[in-house]
């Protein structure tokens, strides 16, 4: 076991085998099988469906790896390209190529969020980004990770509510 913090963050970010310490997959490998109509499906009217989830938690790596960036004082990179930000709107028709465009944004936001925390100096995990911000670095990479898990948890449950294999 590795006794660098950052290291094992990072490993349970991205467990090898795809499989998370609790036997469940990452929200990546929690979408597999989901095709678009059953992305967009709703099992009960004003839930959120796999695909809203897999943009939110996509929009939330990309916002923690941006608070991570600019403690290096780094901002590279575009806004995140789906509006609005945090639960984006979903396409009218369930599409194929617009449903494996998200799962893309998804898997690039997570590898990069992932590089950026594997960069990030652990002697720096307890401080705060400037401007005030409420919680450190560390614990928004450990809120990051817990996210993940919360939803990929919530993608799973869907996928056997709408029959998905």
């Amino acid at each position: 076991m590795s006794r660098n913090p950052i290291e094992l963050i990072a490993r349970t970010l991205e467990p090898s085998g795809g499989r998370a310490w609790h036997g469940g997959p990452t929200p990546v490998g929690a979408l597999r099988g989901v095709d678009a109509e059953a992305a967009r499906g709703r099992p009960l009217q004003g839930r959120h469906s796999i695909w809203a989830l897999a943009l939110h938690i996509a929009y939330w790596n990309y916002a923690v790896r941006r608070r991570l960036e600019a403690q290096a004082g780094r901002r590279e990179g575009p806004r995140f390209p789906r509006s609005p930000a945090n639960w984006p709107s979903l396409p009218r028709i369930a599409d194929e190529a617009a449903w494996r465009a998200d799962r893309a944004l998804l898997k690039a936001e997570h590898d990069q969020l992932i590089r950026v925390i594997r960069a990030f100096p652990a002697a720096r995990l307890a401080r705060r980004p400037p401007g005030g911000k409420r919680w450190s670095y560390g614990e928004l990479i450990l809120g990051v990770l817990v996210h993940d898990a919360y939803h990929a948890g919530q993608i799973q449950l869907l996928k056997r509510l709408l029959s998905v294999r």
